[in-house]
């Protein structure tokens, strides 16, 4: 007789693995034992060496389809006597842990035939689960991962639901939020008043008619709130965005099934299976025209961000809404839950306080959201078919990013805005759910949430702590207070240099690199603020340098420019010696004649008026040159807008040389001159927009392909949230690798600074691994 022992870690509890296990012992004919420790899944096997051999076989080969196996090691023990049976035994703790714990999970097919039976005791069940599918994270207080550690502990279980769970062969064996409609979570809606009007099936089905007759309504789902209404009717899209104050910012859309998301837009296979697979996050697709939703849900773009129903609770309010029949096209706007800026709204009590002025009913349920969590945000690269992240939250959170060296635990901060969390586990770092913008208390509190959490799952305390270098952000302030709290050293990383290190650290690349970081804004080492930089970066000897940057532009009234980017575009043309229109009459003179006059005197004197190199601000000043955009209500706009109205069959290209200051600069302002002149020409602003997106990948590309001839570097890293505009995403790494060149682009995290704290926290592992 032989006898092993196999510990396993990674995603290996919550995911059915020791039933798993229990069903290919039984398959072996082998004896033993399975339990879920702190050091992950210890198994113990005995039969004869063709027995445990095929066991071994199957462990590796015949994986739940949720489990991730990090590590797998085995040792040869002594025989245990008179064994008979294979048992699976109790969890148990410990200091300390090897174990992944996993995403949500959208619901199964199976779990889905239990609900649209009939005959079935679930029918209908808005919290159906079973071990291949349903919530993980945000209903998990601790490790190991079984129901008493989850919010579903207040769920005692009944008879029938307490033999699945006991029976290692059914699929809901040790399933933890598992339920059924007598002995699980229940919903009901209120009114404005908070009354109960419905519970249960009927519930869903009066806020599927409530919704088709207009109705605004604010849903508990798996990580917060949605805010709900009919995408197809104007009148109810136009209320929700002016209760929420978000007049043009896109709106998310469910959809039952991938047949109606086929009719809103086009979706590749890839989107496809983005839509339809375990993560479910919203996809954005090119609409189709006409485009059968309302004008408004997403009307500065051409693509519709879709996703397809994810919880049992989605599921049967789709199906009752399509059932509804007033609509055309069954499609609801699914919004984050809260007011601009603000995080998502967790509990009852909070949502109908703070959103009590927007929704016009609630849907409610009684299972603790523990761990907020918006929904994840996607596009596919056409180019590669891998996901550009815009948002990186449910689905994806908690899973590691694997980084190349292990070390100490460190924690990354992250930024001020599109804010997000870091912390290193040896091998592994951690990103947090997208938190946002860091600009209220609100916002503060949930990100303390997420650290004291993460750091509680994880069992790890950081040994450093990184930062913007910028003096002024919250996350500053935040990580300072930290070092005093937790009484360790509080390190600075460079914003963009930051970026560099995130990408860097999801390709696992540890040779030097001549990154392209190109974003909105970011405190630079000289004090101005950088956005289109070209750097040196070296990972292990952590090495810096600015080798180039853009043409700097004034933006005249600081964070006004930003929210009025006419102020950017009469800025650029001050720097080129423009300061009256000429043949080409400036399109803001109409509403903003007056402060328009006094611009140049602040620009003469430098009187708040702060110079960047930012590329994003590029951007914000060419739109508003061609009249796209004299204001903003979201970031970001103004660049979606140009990129938007491109004219695809342009292959012209504005001069966008290098010139040999010091550092070396891309001369963007030629950029702008070339726009100018074409407009003073009447040049179609769809030839203007393609063109300026072309002169710019051509000048990038030199720019980047100058200085690999001079270092002997071949490997670009791209980064920062430009890299979200496809054009750009996609184009760009082709015009580099036609250079010769390799580009390195984001796969798991966004490019935005979503991707920050990541940088940081790997800088900061390694600046501890060589005592720098």
């Amino acid at each position: 007789m032989l006898r092993q022992r196999f510990t396993i870690t990674g995603q290996v509890q919550g995911v059915g693995f020791r039933p798993f296990v229990y069903r290919i012992a039984l398959d072996n004919h082998v004896t033993g034992s399975v339990n879920n420790s702190s050091d992950g899944v210890i198994i113990e096997v005995q039969g004869s060496p063709e027995q445990v051999a095929c066991f071994s076989d199957d462990l590796t080969e015949k994986l739940p389809p949720l489990a991730h196996v990090v590590t797998f090691e085995s040792a040869e023990l002594d025989p245990v006597e008179d064994e008979t049976a294979f048992i699976i035994l109790k969890s148990t703790g410990g200091k300390g842990h090897s174990v992944l714990i996993s995403a949500d999970v959208a619901t199964c097919a199976d779990c889905l035939a239990d609900m649209n039976d009939p005959n079935n005791r679930r029918y209908r069940y808005p919290f159906t689960n079973c071990t291949n599918c349903g919530p993980r994270y945000t209903i998990t207080r601790s490790i190991p991962y079984d129901r008493p550690q989850t919010s579903m502990a207040e769920f005692p279980l009944c008879d029938k639901c307490r033999e699945e769970y006991e029976n290692p062969l059914d699929r809901r064996f040790h399933a933890q939020p598992n339920a059924c409609p007598i002995c699980g979570p229940t919903v009901w809606l209120t009114d404005e008043n908070n009354a109960t009007i419905a519970q249960n099936d009927d519930a869903l089905n009066r806020l599927a008619s409530d919704l088709a007759a207009g109705k605004l309504a604010a849903v508990k789902g798996l990580g917060g709130f949605h805010l709900v209404c009919d995408a197809t009717s104007d009148t109810a899209v136009a209320t929700l965005r002016a209760r929420k104050h978000r007049p043009d910012k896109p709106l998310a859309v469910m959809v039952p099934d991938m047949e109606t998301a086929r009719r809103l837009a086009e979706i590749g296979l890839k989107e496809e299976e983005w839509l339809t697979g375990l993560h479910r996050p919203i996809v954005l697709a090119a609409k189709h025209s006409p485009f059968p939703l309302a004008e408004l849900v997403a009307p500065d773009t051409n693509f519709i961000g879709l996703m397809l129903p994810y919880t049992p609770l989605h599921h049967v309010l789709l199906n009752h809404f399509k059932e509804a029949g007033n609509n055309t096209v069954p499609a609801l706007v699914m919004t984050s839950g809260n007011m601009s800026s603000e995080p998502i709204c967790l509990d009852n009590t909070e949502a109908f306080e703070r959103l009590g002025g927007i929704a016009d009913i609630f849907l409610f349920h009684d299972r603790d959201i523990l761990i907020r969590t918006d929904d994840s945000v996607l596009r596919v690269n056409k180019t590669t078919e891998d996901p550009i992240f815009m948002r990186r939250a449910r689905g994806f959170v908690p899973a590691p990013v694997f980084i190349p060296h292990t070390g100490p635990t460190v924690l990354g901060t992250g930024p001020e805005l599109k804010a997000t969390l870091t912390l290193t586990k040896g091998d592994q770092a951690f990103t947090s759910q997208h938190i946002g913008n860091m600009s209220n208390l609100e916002t503060m509190y949930f990100y303390r949430e997420i650290l004291t959490h993460l750091q509680d799952i994880l069992q790890v305390r950081p040994e450093l702590i990184v930062r913007d270098l910028h003096p002024d952000y919250m996350t500053s302030t935040l990580a300072e207070e930290l070092g005093r709290e937790m009484d360790i050293p509080v390190a600075t990383l460079q914003h963009h240099y930051a970026h560099i290190h995130a990408v860097l650290a999801e390709n696992r690349h540890t040779d030097p690199v001549i990154g392209l970081a190109l974003d909105g804004t970011g405190y630079g080492e000289d004090g101005t603020i950088w956005g289109g930089e070209c750097l040196l970066v070296d990972p292990k000897g952590l090495e810096h340098q600015r080798l180039a940057h853009f043409s700097r532009i004034r933006l005249p009234g600081g964070e006004a420019a930003v929210k009025e980017p006419w102020r950017i575009a009469q800025a650029a043309l001050w720097e080129l010696g423009i300061t009256e229109p000429t043949r080409y009459v400036w399109p803001w003179l109409t509403n903003f004649e007056r402060e328009s006059h006094f611009l140049p005197q602040l620009l003469h004197k430098g009187i708040n008026a702060p110079a960047t190199s930012s590329c994003g601000r590029l951007f914000d000043g060419v739109a508003a040159l061609c009249g796209l955009a004299e204001t903003i209500s979201y970031e970001g706009q103004a660049a979606i807008r140009l990129e938007k109205v491109q004219d695809m069959s342009e292959t012209g290209a504005y001069p966008c040389p290098l010139r040999s200051d010091d550092p070396v600069s891309l001369n963007t302002l030629s950029l702008v001159a070339g726009v100018l002149e074409d407009l003073e020409h009447s040049v179609p602003v769809p030839v203007i927009a393609r063109r300026f997106h072309n002169g710019l990948i051509a000048g990038l590309t030199y720019m980047a392909y100058s200085f690999s001839m001079v270092l002997d570097i071949h490997h670009i890293a791209l980064s920062g949230g430009v890299m979200q505009n496809l054009t750009l995403a996609t184009e760009l790494p082709l015009a580099l690798k036609a250079a010769g060149l390799l580009p390195l682009l984001h796969k798991q995290l966004p490019p935005n600074d979503g991707c920050i704290s990541l940088g940081q926290a790997v800088w900061g592992q390694r600046k501890l691994q060589i005592g720098s």
